[in-house]
């Protein structure tokens, strides 16, 4: 009678390689995911800082629209962040406030003409404080966010760059296109930057997890050896 340990078959450890676990495979969508969110809004941003800045006499009007098609596309991607399975519940609360915000003022500056620069200050200052404020309480509350320094970065500017717009006296269109234009140019390097270093520390934590299981399944020895 045979002994099953010598019973012919193939051996599990010769000519296999260990498949990605469920957390690598899923850190790997979250870091795909979530850089590509934070690089589009980095990217409208910046856009947004360009043209004002390249178009000093823009009226009241075509500021409002242009400054409306920002909030709704950066509106959309809150939202999608907001929803997002690897979001905790209470940072999910956060971001679907934000998202709904910047959304509601996006529509509210294509319903009709703004009746003051102020008015329009406002709003501009509203939704980078509320974003800024989220983005901060958000880093503050997840101790091990990739590229954490670079998310409080980026709240704290944004906060500090609403409060500016709110409480600065704005006498023209000018002065008002002027400052968002170096305001939105920095918030929008600052988010491209915290983008990059996302996908950065995600893929290497992610290798590391490979590189980690790989170690140690060919550390067994052969049973021929």
């Amino acid at each position: 009678m045979t002994s099953p340990s010598t019973s012919p078959g193939p051996d599990p450890s010769r000519g296999t390689e260990p498949r990605e676990s469920p957390l690598a495979e899923g850190m790997a969508a979250l870091a795909n995911l979530g850089w590509q969110i934070l690089l589009t809004m980095g990217l409208a941003t910046i856009a947004l800082g360009v043209v004002a800045l390249a178009w000093p006499e823009a009226t009241l009007r075509v500021v409002g629209i242009l400054f409306g098609v920002y909030l709704l596309v950066t509106g959309v991607f809150q939202l999608a962040a907001a929803f997002g399975a690897h979001v905790a519940r209470h940072l999910r609360v956060l971001h679907f406030i934000t998202g709904a915000a910047s959304v509601l003022l996006g529509l509210v500056c294509f319903r009709g003409p703004l009746e003051s620069v102020f008015l329009l200050a406002l709003w501009i200052g509203f939704s980078w404080l509320l974003r800024g404020t989220t983005e901060t309480a958000a880093a503050a509350s997840v101790p091990d966010m990739p590229a954490r320094g670079w998310h409080v970065a980026f709240g704290i500017i944004g906060a500090l760059a609403g409060i500016v717009m709110i409480v600065m006296p704005f006498a023209s269109i000018a002065a008002l296109t002027l400052v968002v234009g170096v305001m939105a140019i920095v918030l929008g390097v600052t988010e491209v930057v915290r983008a990059v270093r996302t996908r950065a520390e995600i893929g290497q934590l992610t290798r590391g997890t490979a590189a980690q299981r790989r170690s140690l399944f060919h550390a067994r020895p052969h049973p021929q050896h």
